[in-house]
């Protein structure tokens, strides 16, 4: 077997691999993304950054001049996507105190910690969804020029909202009128953001939030909502949103029948992202698993400061108001993920990593995983991390493993058909035709 080079700098080296390669992964059982069965004894040609064939040992010609990965014994998936992560957060417990310590730090120091974090653990494409605006398409841009390693990233830049805190207006845009609000999605979208994310709608008019959505789908744009109220969900639906975030509702057992049936009535394909398995994760870290906030991947990418902060500021967790409500919460998410399942919406996989005690490092498999103990059948929740994403950002060549689709692979030691933790067991990284793992 052979294992791929980490290429840290960046990129000379990738660029060249890029361009220049030809890589054959040999042997694995393939889970293609597409929902049918794996194709075992697996080859796949990747030519420069694209898949050229894929079939079966002995129907595919490999190339002589090829690269060739064993992958025997192994799983092969298309990259993962998480659809809903923050760069500029690393998992420490205080926003306040993080804001004020690390402002200075997050373009240069914090974002590429987490796109590394992210891209090691599989995660090939990202939608970063609040952050500032010039940091996060500066990290956007150099990832994507080969600069530094990360997941393809897909950002928003700035949260839109009624109101905002003072201390937070750089990743947070406060606006006021119809005219106000088509002019930020506006300045947004010629800045080059990919999509546009709205927070506290209910606070909006229907004729502020509309003027958001509608300016950001004349631009190709989708949107991306808050859903920690019924309102806002209301709201959104009225407006003709594309994709709603968390679970919501706090400590509600459910959500009200009106919205269900909102939900069920609309035509478009509306998409959903739980962001579910962090308030299951803080319990289990807090009460079973103390020593993962000592875990290695996490300690061997963060400067020791920044470690030893983050380390802290998780002592005591039962001390944080944040907390103390997650532990109200959790007995509430299997009724709503059951009732989301039954309105059609497309539920795909994002993390919130990077928010308290939820890290970039392991984030995204155990949202697989927690769907997957929440009644999803194991390929569904792989194509919820693979497929649908790819149809939410209208890049079909992302999220499947096909001729002439983007070479996103990763390779794992077990069947996450049978057990969604094997993802965490990764053995190769590819993205863009480049091992980075």
């Amino acid at each position: 077997m052979l294992a791929g080079t980490w290429l840290a700098d960046g990129s000379a080296a990738a660029q060249q691999s890029r361009s220049d390669s030809v890589l054959a992964l040999v042997g694995g059982r393939l889970i293609d993304g597409f929902g049918g069965p794996p194709l075992e004894n697996s080859v796949i040609v990747v030519r420069g950054n694209r898949v050229e064939a894929v079939g079966r040992q002995g129907e595919v010609a490999i190339p002589p001049s090829a690269r060739v990965i064993s992958t025997e014994g192994y799983t092969v998936l298309p990259g993962l996507m998480d659809m809903h992560v923050h760069l500029m957060l690393l998992g420490h417990g205080d926003y306040d105190h993080w804001d004020r310590t690390y402002r200075s730090k997050w373009r240069d120091v914090i974002m590429p910690i987490a796109a590394r974090q992210l891209l090691l653990a599989g995660v090939t494409t990202v939608r970063d969804v609040g952050a500032p605006l010039e940091d996060i398409l500066a990290v956007r841009d150099r990832i994507n020029r080969g600069q530094i390693p990360g997941p393809r990233v897909f950002a928003s830049g700035p949260f839109l909202q009624k109101t905002v805190p003072p201390l937070e207006a750089d990743f947070r845009w406060a606006i006021s009128g119809p005219e106000d609000a088509r002019a930020k999605t506006k300045r947004l979208i010629d800045a080059g953001v990919d999509l546009i994310k709205v927070i506290d709608q209910d606070q909006m008019t229907l004729e502020e939030l509309k003027a958001i959505v509608e300016t950001a789908h004349a631009a190709g744009k989708h949107t991306v909502l808050h859903a920690h109220r019924a309102e806002e969900i209301r709201q959104g639906i009225r407006a003709g949103a594309d994709c709603f975030e968390h679970t919501g509702l706090a400590t509600q057992p459910g959500y009200p029948d009106d919205v269900l049936a909102m939900l069920r009535e609309r035509n478009a394909t509306l998409y959903w992202c739980p962001t579910i398995e962090g308030l299951y994760l803080y319990p289990y870290t807090v009460d079973q698993f103390p020593a993962r906030l000592d875990d290695q991947r996490l300690k061997a990418d963060l400067p020791p400061d920044i470690y030893e902060d983050v380390r802290r500021s998780l002592d005591h967790p039962e001390r944080l108001p944040y907390f103390q409500l997650i532990r109200r919460r959790v007995p509430t998410l299997a009724n709503k993920f059951a009732q989301l399942r039954t309105t059609g919406v497309t539920l795909i996989t994002g993390t919130d990593s990077g928010i308290p005690m939820n890290f970039h490092f392991d984030s995204t498999w155990r949202e697989l995983d927690t769907f997957v103990r929440l009644g999803m059948d194991p390929m569904d929740a792989i194509r919820a991390a693979t497929f649908w994403p790819a149809k939410l950002l209208k890049r079909d060549d992302l999220g499947t493993i096909a001729p002439g689709k983007a070479a996103d692979i990763i390779v794992v030691d077990g069947d996450p058909l049978r057990a969604m933790e094997s993802l965490r067991h990764l053995v190769h990284v590819v993205k863009d035709g480049v091992v980075y793992k």
